[in-house]
């Protein structure tokens, strides 16, 4: 017969309610943050855009345009309204979804952004995933052995691959992997839905080289807090009471050592986005940063804006999920609180 679960009664009942009680608080908190920096970015997106001096309708009509078909094609833009009402209706149809066309093929924005941000989300989630099994591995391999060979050598992998650009890493892979090994293409794109494992040979290279240095990072957050956990009297203790040393590292100190290392990673999505300008570039991908490299070549502020703005979503989404993964990680979140807390 299982044993019954105990009912929280008297300061356990308490203790329960205030936690259920901060958790709404803390989300609430993160998501206000999130939804102020969005907004701020969008106005900074939208006014990069506006104090361009471009002039999008002698752009698309040619030098042979007229003064008057310049006026009518502003209106049909909506150029010709104020800052204030040309920024509200362009929101309010972001935040529906619509991002306006382009000015120049006239194609929907959102419809370029959905064809092009799969190939950076497939890339930058295999990176992320390298990043954490490469950083992982590397950490707790040093901090096992502190003082040793192995961290010895950890320690200096990761300063020298922490010094080295996403776009030097790139083309040292090209010319070891790609053109004297033989083993994978240099460069194309084929969707994950259409063959995942060619994907994968097309995609292996250029997260591998936007991977190293979160790894780098990963690894240095990792080895610092798990050779101070693993010095601690909790630590020590549960070592003494005959656990093994793959039991407390691995079913303790990990969890409450990984804080800093969750961080690190969610710091690195953001240098993600800014590394694949240049990866996209060496590995031919059909990604938004190319996308967006176009469409400032033309002047084309909606395609422009459109890709800063999902842009800076999709780093708002990543850095949500890190502070949730945070409080999930929290020691201090699963402790009963002193009797008398408030």
């Amino acid at each position: 017969m299982s044993a019954a679960l105990p009912v929280p009664t008297g300061r356990t009942a308490g203790w329960v309610v205030r936690r259920a009680a901060r958790a709404p608080r803390s989300l609430g908190r993160v998501l206000a943050s999130a939804a102020t920096v969005f907004l701020l970015s969008s106005v900074l997106t939208f006014g990069l855009g506006a104090v361009s001096d471009a002039n999008p309708a002698a752009a698309v009509l040619g030098e042979t345009a007229t003064p008057a078909d310049i006026a009518r094609l502003d209106h049909e833009f909506g150029l010709d309204r104020p800052l204030w009402a040309q920024f509200g209706s362009w929101l309010g149809h972001a935040v529906q979804g619509d991002l306006g066309r382009s000015w120049f093929t006239t194609l929907p924005v959102g419809d370029s952004i959905a064809t092009a941000l799969p190939v950076d989300l497939s890339i930058a989630g295999l990176a992320l995933l390298l990043a954490v099994l490469l950083g992982a591995a590397g950490g707790v391999a040093a901090a096992l052995r502190p003082g040793s060979r192995v961290d010895r050598a950890v320690t200096a992998l990761c300063t020298l691959l922490g010094t080295l650009p996403a776009f030097v890493v790139a083309i040292g892979l090209i010319t070891l992997v790609s053109v004297q090994l033989r083993l994978l293409p240099s460069g194309g794109y084929v969707p994950l839905g259409q063959d995942p494992g060619q994907w994968l040979r097309f995609a292996l290279l250029p997260a591998l080289a936007l991977s190293l240095d979160a790894a780098a990072g990963i690894a240095r957050q990792l080895r610092t807090s798990l050779v101070g956990a693993l010095r601690e009297n909790w630590a020590t203790g549960a070592t003494m009471r005959g656990l093994s040393r793959r039991r407390v590292l691995f079913g303790h100190v990990l969890r409450n050592a990984a804080g800093p290392a969750v961080t690190v990673l969610g710091m690195s999505v953001p240098m993600l986005i800014g590394g694949a300008v240049v990866t996209e570039r060496i590995f031919n991908l059909p990604g938004i940063a190319q996308l967006s490299l176009r469409a400032a070549e033309q002047h084309d502020v909606p395609v422009i804006q459109g890709t800063l703005l999902v842009t800076v979503a999709v780093v708002l989404v990543a850095n949500l999920a890190v502070d949730a993964g945070l409080l999930a990680l929290n020691p201090a979140a699963r402790r009963p609180a002193p009797a008398g807390a408030r």
